[in-house]
């Protein structure tokens, strides 16, 4: 098989024969694979997973999820949505990476309101450089929940054990998302940076004389440009600046709306085809959207 093809792993029990694991799946649909006694002898160096993943690694230096490299020597937690690809560098598992994945069929969370709330949880989307930087504490905390987890599937099971493990698995998921929050706090400097990055882009973006034929930006355009996944952009942005991406694009378009007709003599027609809208019509109802005055109006206002 090609390397640069992934191969699809569709069950819990085949995911432990590839990871090269010496224990069984004690449950068909949620197992726990002890990253150091992985290999990987199959000659597959991509994987496409028909479940959730959840991990924590450490000493990785060549795990890639899509194109993005994993480098770290820290505890490092990742997830893994259905769909995505996990990948090998040089279909090599690295000999020194420690940790856990946790595996959870979908299957497992049917007609349970965790099935719902875990589609939420925008991490799963993220890149594997939008990964969570654990405090010992905190992996001490999230180890906590993976041993119970694990001790509740590998007993004999009963008609709690799934509502046991449903629960420990929300309170991973939430802890998942409280700790991703003190990340966009703690990592001030970074992420104003990416603040400034994007304001730059977009400021770039709006005075290049191509934008006529480019169109208006999108979210995903600008969350390339950043070198982020759209979902890690929406997240940050919205802990720093209580905004979304799409409300900071059309921010800065009214922005350079309002230099434009306060400051050029350009009919509000020229204007709006400068700015990337094919119909002035369509620019004054998203002017007058966002500021409760068409663009003549705003115009006589400030002359």
């Amino acid at each position: 098989m090609p390397a640069s093809t992934p191969y699809r792993i569709k069950s819990i029990k085949e995911a432990y024969l590839l990871s090269g694991s010496q224990d069984k799946p004690h449950h068909p649909l949620i197992g726990m694979i002890d990253l150091k006694g992985m290999r990987n002898d199959s000659g597959i160096d991509a994987v496409i997973v028909d479940f959730y993943a959840v991990s924590l690694k450490r000493g990785c230096d060549k795990l890639l999820y899509g194109q993005q490299k994993y480098d770290f020597d820290e505890g490092v937690m990742g997830f893994l949505a259905p769909g995505q690809i996990l990948r090998g560098e040089d279909g090599k598992v690295p000999g020194n990476l420690e940790g856990w994945m946790l595996l959870i069929h979908p299957d497992f969370l049917w007609n349970t309101a965790l099935a719902k709330k875990i589609k939420q949880y925008d991490y799963f989307g993220y890149h594997a450089n939008e990964a969570l930087f654990l405090s010992d504490k905190e992996e001490g905390m999230i180890n906590t929940i993976i041993d119970n987890i694990k001790n509740e599937y590998q007993a004999n099971i009963d008609k709690f054990s799934q509502d046991v493990i449903i629960a420990q698995l929300d309170l991973l998921f939430t802890y998942g998302q409280r700790f991703y929050e003190r990340q966009f706090i703690t990592r001030k400097i970074s992420n104003n940076r990416v603040l400034e990055r994007l304001e730059a882009w977009l400021e770039n973006y709006y005075n290049d004389d191509a934008m006529t034929s480019k169109g208006l930006p999108s979210v995903q355009s600008l969350a390339d440009a950043l070198h982020l996944s759209k979902k890690y952009l929406g997240s940050l942005l919205k802990q720093l600046t209580g905004m979304t991406t799409q409300q900071h694009i059309h921010e800065k378009l009214i922005e350079k709306a309002k230099e434009k007709l306060s400051g050029s003599g350009a009919t509000v027609s020229e204007i709006a085809y400068e700015l990337g809208f094919e119909h002035s019509q369509s620019f004054n109802k998203f002017f007058k959207a966002k500021t409760k005055q068409t663009p003549l109006e705003f115009r006589e206002k400030f002359n």
